[in-house]
């Protein structure tokens, strides 16, 4: 999810704050973003990417291809790029984007709905490197485009696949990102507000941050809080709590519920409160 406009605290060493966010407040912050720079963006799932790890395994790409027309949170909305340097005319190739930092495949730092809280730059390395443990919503989804991942689910997964590990990514799998090529579906409505897909819920993420010792979420749509919340509940109070979340994944079919493991590459740009991100999972063969 983007919210281009809401305020920040660059601060790193206050102590994060939770602040209430509604989508009214949303609204009047302003188009966010809509004034300038281009929002969501993320081709349609890329395959997964086989190859060998220290030959021990391989490497599937859970990241969408960043392209200049994407279903935004917002709506329709184009980034924008321009040549700068050709190879036939100047010797070498040079492009120049204009966007927003929540595009495509991104990762939300604490920092984006926690004034004080980290920021893209300032995020533990160690923290980028995590186990993933995949919760597959897809039956829930099916039913419901607004499905969420609870407890209940948590549980079912734990009683499948074992605990979940200390220092988890811990990602949704609604298959929601079968959509992504078609604007509307993947919104499930036209833009903010008009919203409707899966994402976890508040429930879900306290039981997280009170059982469990997990760097963050992923989820395969464009944001953490189901496409109809009225309160970002999961922003504001998971991502308070001083972790991550990363939106737009794909190729979440491609690896085990558990065994794989996450290489997150977001853009330590200044004081950004979050980033494009390249995440990679490596599968060690011998995963179910």
């Amino acid at each position: 999810m983007c919210v281009g406009a809401t305020p920040h605290d660059h601060h790193h060493h206050e102590t994060p704050e939770r602040s209430s966010f509604t989508r009214r407040s949303f609204l009047k912050a302003g188009a966010v973003g809509t004034a300038g720079l281009g929002l969501a963006v993320a081709a349609p799932a890329v395959p997964a990417l086989a190859g060998s790890v220290s030959g021990r395994g391989r490497v599937v790409d859970l990241t969408h291809r960043l392209v200049k027309a994407f279903p935004s949170f917002l709506g329709p909305q184009a980034i924008t790029d321009e040549v700068l340097f050709t190879i036939e005319n100047d010797g070498f190739y040079t492009k120049q984007w204009t966007f927003d930092e929540h595009i495509g495949t991104h990762i939300d730092t604490p920092g984006h709905f926690s004034a004080g809280g980290t920021l893209v730059d300032a995020l533990d390395p160690e923290t980028l490197l995590a186990p993933i443990a995949v919760v597959d919503i897809k039956h829930k989804a099916m039913d419901d485009p607004n499905a969420m991942v609870d407890p209940s689910d948590l549980v079912a997964y734990e009683r499948h696949h074992g605990r979940i590990p200390r220092g988890a990514l811990v990602c949704m799998n609604s298959g929601w990102a079968a959509k992504v090529s078609d604007g509307d579906a993947f919104r499930g409505g036209t833009g903010f507000p008009d919203l409707n897909f899966p994402g976890f819920s508040s429930d879900a993420t306290d039981w997280l941050n009170a059982k469990r010792d997990i760097v963050g979420i992923g989820v395969d749509t464009m944001s953490l809080d189901p496409g109809n919340s009225a309160d970002f509940a999961v922003h504001v109070s998971f991502l308070g709590s001083g972790r991550y979340g990363i939106e737009n994944l794909a190729n979440l079919d491609y690896i085990p519920a558990k065994g794989a493991h996450a290489f997150v590459g977001p853009v330590p740009w200044e004081e950004g409160s979050g980033s494009p991100c390249r995440v990679l999972a490596t599968v060690n063969g011998r995963s179910r």
